[in-house]
């Protein structure tokens, strides 16, 4: 594990220390991949975290005067999901980026983040690569922008120097006459790893392609665009015919491979049933999966609000991790290269907090950190150090329990209980967000949270109840 982290304020300050420990160091702003690749030995040799996260302005989402998107480093899946700019005039990656993980993995992993992992399984980078998004990289050598088609050398490979920073994405707004579209094909809804993932972008006028952009994740060795499926459609109206055609030319094109989620033949096919799907979304004037208007965020009162606050701060193996927890102070003299949870429950002995599967899959470790729901497992624990941390011992007050406790005693939802503390933090942080929620919005609020005993039923009610008896 790393044995320096280091609370960077300044981003001149985040590329000396690349440039000194170069291979050895490793920025971090969501950690979501990071933390399970270092877990598994799949990135050796990391001995200094750079945390980005308190530095102002890394978040933000803006339109320039060219009609040019720009996205920060810290942008994360929640912000391009809430953004109304994304969802004007950036559809497919605002669709991608709800398909991510759960809201307490959105909450903390970033575009930037999915696009530097690399996989060819991530889903914003088939949008990104179809809208035409070029990434600016930074070093104290100097700047260099690389389209995100050459960016990649192959599996969770890319062009990147050690002592570069990725410090903007950027990519033409959707014009007038433009649609796009993103489609994930998974084995489950939510929280799932994509089997095949496709995105198209398409310029009409006057009924007939004036341009194409079909982009395909999970099919390849890095995401591949479909040059012929593109040329062939480019002059020609969109009917059933050519829509056909296309869908062909993409399934004959893709390199798939077999392995746990499926197989090349399998891939190959649901490639063509993706294409034609979306094309067919275009002639009939519908998107495949809409975004809910005011979608569950977890973020509370906070609006998705970073803290500032924090001067810069080397923490090294025996530099105390000075938090706050629950509203009182504790300062921990190890733990500073273990994860969230860890921390809290061995040195903090906040054993409520529950480690599952400690790949941010079962939502059994969601704490609220500085007012965003997140999965404690993948945050690193010296992310901690000058943080607002609230766990579920913190939930009841004056030794009553919240309505959300009560609901779950009184409704049977509580079960075997493992997973009860994840499910009490979820629905916390969405009344919080949403007093009355809907079905349908308590269901997205414990997209991140799994049940072994399978009784989803009761938590729901549960949910309900307790919105009832907040008022």
């Amino acid at each position: 594990m790393w044995q320096n982290y280091i609370n960077a304020t300044t981003l001149d300050g985040v590329l000396d220390v690349l440039q000194e420990h170069r291979e050895k160091a490793r920025v971090v702003a969501g950690a979501t991949d990071l933390m399970l690749e270092i877990e598994r030995g799949q990135r050796k040799g990391i001995e200094t975290l750079i945390d980005i996260t308190r530095i102002p302005e890394l978040d933000e989402i803006c339109l320039d005067e060219d009609n040019f998107i720009h996205l920060a480093p810290m942008v994360t899946h929640n912000h391009c999901v809430a953004s109304k700019i994304i969802r004007e005039y950036a559809w497919p990656l605002a669709q991608a980026a709800w398909e991510v993980g759960s809201p307490q993995i959105r909450n903390r992993g970033t575009i930037a983040g999915n696009l530097i992992t690399a996989s060819p399984a991530n889903d914003t980078i088939p949008p990104l690569v179809a809208l035409g998004a070029s990434v600016t990289l930074t070093s104290k050598t100097g700047t260099r922008e690389v389209k995100l088609n050459d960016f990649y050398t192959g599996v969770r490979r890319t062009v990147m120097r050690p002592d570069e920073m990725l410090v903007d994405i950027v990519f033409p707004a959707l014009s007038v006459d433009a649609r796009g579209v993103f489609i994930k094909f998974a084995l489950r809804k939510a929280q799932a790893i994509s089997v095949v993932n496709l995105a198209v972008v398409l310029r009409v006028k006057e009924g007939v392609v004036q341009s194409a952009k079909i982009a395909l994740g999970s099919v390849a060795p890095t995401i591949i665009s479909i040059k012929e499926a593109e040329e062939y459609l480019t002059g020609k109206a969109l009917t059933q015919e050519t829509i056909e055609k296309a869908a062909s030319l993409v399934a004959a094109t893709v390199r798939p491979i077999s392995d746990i989620r499926s197989s090349e033949d399998y891939r190959s096919y649901i490639s063509k049933i993706l294409t034609r799907r979306g094309l067919l979304s275009f002639l009939r004037n519908n998107d495949s999966k809409a975004i809910p208007e005011s979608p569950v965020l977890l973020w509370g009162k906070t609006n998705g609000q970073p803290r500032y606050e924090m001067p810069e701060i080397v923490l090294q193996k025996r530099t105390p991790i000075v938090t706050k927890i629950n509203g009182d102070r504790y300062e921990f003299k190890s733990g500073m290269n273990k994860s969230l949870l860890r921390l809290l429950r061995e040195e903090g002995l906040l054993i409520g907090t529950k480690e599952g599967c400690a790949e941010g899959e079962c939502g059994a470790c969601t704490v609220f950190l500085d007012g965003k729901a997140v999965m404690s497992c993948l945050v690193p624990a010296a992310r901690a150090h000058g943080a607002e941390i609230i766990t579920v011992e913190g939930v009841s007050k004056d030794g009553e329990l919240s309505p959300v406790q009560r609901s779950f005693v009184e409704e049977g939802a509580v079960q075997c209980g493992y997973c009860t503390p994840g499910f009490v933090m979820s629905a916390t942080k969405l009344l919080e967000e949403k007093p009355r929620p809907s079905i349908e919005e308590i269901k997205q609020a414990v997209t991140g949270n799994l049940c072994r005993c399978t009784g989803y039923y009761k938590i729901i009610t549960a949910i309900e109840k307790a919105a009832e008896m907040r008022g």
